[in-house]
């Protein structure tokens, strides 16, 4: 590959644990391009809940808590053997991160070398043979917390735009949840949907994103953070803790997009609709949940777990992007070197929107 070194710096994930076992190296073998597959030269790279998630092992079915519980030093009684994203066992050393924005450098056999030097987002979860089989990027195979990366071809998205690498990189894995949230319970023009964590990452996307589809939204969000979301195109933005059952009754929501599970979980039962439909993506407070089965079917409720993109969302996402229909929001960026130090901005939960790494 003329012109592509050797060796690049990389942040290596050793194990399941605390910042430990993210070990920062410049001796990384770049990887090389296999059949249908290039190499992308990564300009910035998002920091999510799934990276921290896979570190800790907060995967495993032995954890209950929430998950910032572990967010440092991991969890002591998380089994390896189920700590990957997908509940299986993780490989390390693994190159973590999920969200790339970079310029093809490589093309392997069977790619258009014409893509050399166009600029790309990556599709984060790469779609197996079945509609429910999948692998996910920077957990199964390395991600973009390097100097390079390497992705089926079919997964990079030509992007025109004039945003920043930084800016791009805010959108593939939280903006691609969201909106798979929001396509799989088809929120539609008109509807009302509440939205839980609305100022995190993937909670900020569904706001922006259900704006754009001409949904009334009411958001769940802390005091300090609700201007925020509400400048996104929320209609309301109340506390986390709000009743609301006492404020809108019984029968109001056509969606919920629930990203925090936890001790909230029953109350947005009591709030959808009959027939209304709910879907998550997430449970940052907790995922044991109370469910009383008699509201989901008294009320002929329909859930939907949400992790596998359905195949629309992502080309979706980059026309959205591509038009202006949908605008980033980055709280900071730090350079990769400093990924714990922004792993530890990340867990004070202080921020609105997205922190970005910079290789």
């Amino acid at each position: 590959m003329t012109g592509i070194p050797a060796t690049m710096t990389a942040v290596l994930m050793t194990g399941n644990g605390g910042f430990d076992k993210l070990d920062i190296r410049s001796d990384v073998a770049v990887p090389v391009p296999g059949p249908g597959a290039v190499l992308i030269r990564v300009g910035a790279a998002g920091v999510n809940n799934t990276d921290i998630n896979t570190r800790t092992a907060w995967y495993s079915k032995s954890v209950v808590a929430a998950t910032e519980a572990g967010g440092s030093d991991g969890f002591a009684e998380a089994r390896t053997e189920d700590s990957g994203w997908a509940g299986n066992l993780p490989q390390f050393p693994r190159i973590q991160g999920t969200d790339a924005c970079g310029r093809i450098v490589a093309a392997g056999p069977g790619v258009d070398p014409a893509r050399i030097g166009e600029r790309v987002l990556v599709e984060p979860v790469f779609r197996g043979a079945s509609r429910f089989e999948a692998t996910y990027f920077g957990s199964e195979v390395d991600g973009a917390f390097a100097e390079f990366a390497r992705v089926p071809a079919i997964h990079a998205h030509r992007i025109e735009s004039a945003l920043s690498d930084a800016e791009l990189a805010s959108f593939p894995c939280a903006y691609s949840a969201a909106e798979n949230m929001l396509t799989r319970a088809r929120l539609a023009d008109g509807e009302r949907v509440l939205i839980t964590g609305a100022s995190g990452g993937v909670g900020s996307a569904a706001v922006q994103l259900a704006q754009r589809r001409g949904s009334s939204i009411v958001a769940l969000a802390s005091a300090d953070k609700a201007d925020a979301v509400l400048a996104l195109g929320a209609a309301q933005v109340l506390p986390r803790d709000a009743d609301l059952a006492a404020i809108f009754g019984p029968d109001h929501f056509d969606v919920v997009i629930d990203i925090v599970g936890g001790a909230g979980f029953p109350a947005l039962f009591q709030v959808l609709k009959r027939g209304g439909r709910y879907a998550a993506a997430g449970a940052i407070s907790g995922p044991i949940v109370e469910l009383d089965l008699r509201t989901l079917y008294l009320k002929d409720l329909t859930l939907l777990g949400c992790t596998i993109l359905e195949p629309e969302v992502f080309p979706n996402l980059v026309g959205y992007i591509e038009r202006g229909e949908i605008h980033p929001l980055v709280s900071a960026t730090w350079p990769l070197a400093q990924i714990v130090e922004a792993q530890r901005a990340f867990l004070t939960k202080q921020h609105v929107g997205k922190i970005v790494l910079i290789p």
